[in-house]
This record gives C-alpha cells, sequence and structure tokens, in this order.
C-alpha cells in the first residue's frame, strides 16, 4: 500500500464560465471533463488537467452560484501549487500574468524550489514551482499563445494551514505514509514543514504551516474543498479503506465516481482528505480529442441528462 501522490484538489467558484475564462484561456489547462457534482446534479464540476487527462494533474472546480468569498483562516487547504518545468517557464508566467492582469507575488522560493505565488479572480490561491521531470505518459496542454515547453504540467505541492500541526502531521506519516523532506521559513515568517509521498517530488508534497491563533477558514468562493491522493486500484483502495477504519475515523467507505473510485474521511483539523485510483480514468466514455467538449454524465445519471441540462448554464 503506497500514496503515490497528489490526485487532484477540489476547490470552489461561484461562476463556471468565468472559471473556464482563466483556467482555459489565461493558465492554458485543458478543459478535461465537463460533468456535474454527483451528489448534488444540479451543479457543474470542471477538470482541468493535461492534454490526455493524466491523474496528478487535475484541478477541479465545483460551481456554487451566489456563493459568498472565502474569509482566510487556519485549517484549511490554504494554497495549490502548478508544476512548470524550467526556470525560464517561471519567467514566462511572471511576464504572461502581468500582462493579463493577474494578481501575483515576486517570485521566491518553497521547498528549494522557484516558486511563483498568484491568484484567481475569485482570490482561488496558486503557486507555479518549478519540477523538470513529469510523469511519464503526461502530455503539455495545448494553448496558440502558450509554448509547449511553458505549460503548466500537473500538480504540484499542496499547502495546509492548521491550528494543530502535530494532528495533521500524525495522520500524514503515521495512516497516509509520508515522509518528512524538509523544514523552512516562508518570506511571511512562517514555519512550513514538507513532507512527501510515493517516488518523491513536487506532485507528491503536503506542505504544512502551523497558525495556532486566529478563526478557522470561512469557506466561500476561492476555498479549496478537498485534496485527494493517488493509491493504484480499486483492490488498494479497499485496504485503504480497512486501515483508515481501523484507525478510528469515520469514513466514506469506497464511493463509485465511474472515472475513478474515492474514500473521504477528515483529518483531526477538519480538512478533507480523498484517496483515489487512477484509473479507469477520463478516457472512459470520451476520447482524448473529445475531452470537455459536451456534458459527461456518469451511467448512473444519464437517465436524468434533460432535468440536468435544464437547469445548468451553458459554458462556452
Amino acid at each position: 500500500m503506497k500514496i503515490n501522490g497528489i490526485h487532484h484538489v477540489s476547490a470552489l467558484t461561484a461562476n463556471a464560465q468565468k472559471n473556464v475564462d482563466f483556467y482555459r484561456q489565461i493558465l492554458g489547462l485543458k478543459l478535461v471533463k465537463k460533468t456535474v457534482n454527483q451528489d448534488d446534479p444540479s451543479m457543474y464540476h470542471l477538470f482541468y488537467g493535461d492534454e490526455v487527462a493524466s491523474p496528478g494533474t487535475e484541478l477541479t472546480f465545483f460551481e456554487i452560484p451566489m456563493l459568498a468569498r472565502r474569509l482566510d483562516g487556519t485549517n484549511a487547504i490554504s494554497r495549490t501549487g502548478l508544476i512548470v518545468t524550467s526556470e525560464e517557464a517561471l519567467t514566462f508566467w511572471e511576464k504572461r500574468f502581468e500582462e493579463k492582469g493577474v494578481n501575483k507575488e515576486t517570485a521566491s522560493l518553497r521547498g528549494g524550489r522557484p516558486a511563483l505565488k498568484f491568484t484567481d479572480p475569485e482570490g482561488q490561491q496558486l503557486f507555479l514551482t518549478v519540477e523538470p521531470s513529469v510523469q511519464d505518459g503526461a502530455k503539455p496542454p495545448v494553448h496558440d499563445e502558450i509554448p509547449a515547453d511553458f505549460t503548466i504540467r500537473g500538480l504540484g505541492p499542496v499547502e495546509l494551514t492548521v491550528a494543530e500541526a502535530d494532528k495533521t502531521i500524525s495522520v500524514l506519516t503515521s495512516i497516509l505514509g509520508f515522509t518528512e523532506k524538509a523544514r523552512e521559513q516562508s518570506n511571511d515568517g512562517e514555519i512550513v514543514t514538507i513532507f512527501e509521498s510515493g517516488q518523491g517530488g513536487a506532485g507528491t508534497e503536503i506542505h504544512v504551516i502551523e497558525k495556532a491563533e486566529g478563526p478557522a477558514e470561512r469557506s466561500g468562493r476561492g476555498s479549496v474543498h478537498h485534496v485527494a491522493f493517488r493509491v493504484a486500484d480499486a483492490e488498494e483502495l479497499e485496504k485503504w479503506h480497512d486501515k483508515i477504519a481501523k484507525a478510528g475515523f469515520t469514513n466514506s467507505g469506497v464511493v463509485e465516481r465511474f472515472y475513478f473510485k474515492a474514500l473521504y474521511f477528515r483529518e483531526p483539523n477538519g480538512i478533507l482528505f480523498e484517496i483515489s485510483t487512477d484509473g479507469p480514468g477520463f478516457t472512459v466514455d470520451e476520447s482524448v480529442d473529445e475531452l470537455g467538449d459536451q456534458l459527461a454524465l456518469p451511467p448512473f445519471l444519464e437517465h436524468k441528462r434533460a432535468e440536468i441540462e435544464q437547469r445548468l448554464v451553458p459554458i462556452k
């Protein structure tokens, strides 16, 4: 049993069209699946990734119209990393953000890698980080304005800000098998403890910041809903279910998501963790060339297609 890195990160948006405009047009990610929240089919669930929807590249969003803005605080997934493969790429993005009016900070170091913090129009907190190697089979998303060598190649480190770091760290290390890689002080004076899983690298890391004082985050547009970790297959996920249950965590049981199977539980500071299988993947119902073009529904929702489509505002 082994966690192989980050599977996906799911966040919240109040406007699916504006979300697509930013992540597809500005960041150049591919919309690899336009579907709905399977637990509430009245809302979109958008998945962005690389050209072939490789596991470990998906940043996803649930659309909740009229969602209030996020209020910063602790006990939250506070920032999501995205990978580029060179410092030249980071320079390209710094210039592109200036041209496109994207709110950004001065480039700095995070985990020993050059990094560039920025936010999307709803205040979603992200950063680009340099990782020269990419996983086998991954392909850069195609975009007219972004050279292939400079494209965003997948998910990088995920940052957690928590009130009691030891409790979260215990789950990461004792339950999920992460190992501590480093500790460093950020430009803001915060102590960041870096953990990695699997073979290591930016796409396997969790960065933990302790913030003992202050309120918990109030979730809203720009918040992250959960982080999912990669495992090989359904057989292994069943073993993870047994381990999580024996450790005393209330959990969802294994949930069929059609594109993958998933298991959900909350760590002691209240952050929602998911463990997900790599397969069968997003090409189970669409070819690579068709990904994201039409509304895709899992078979158990297909009979409600007309009702679902009537409730959704079309995305261009």
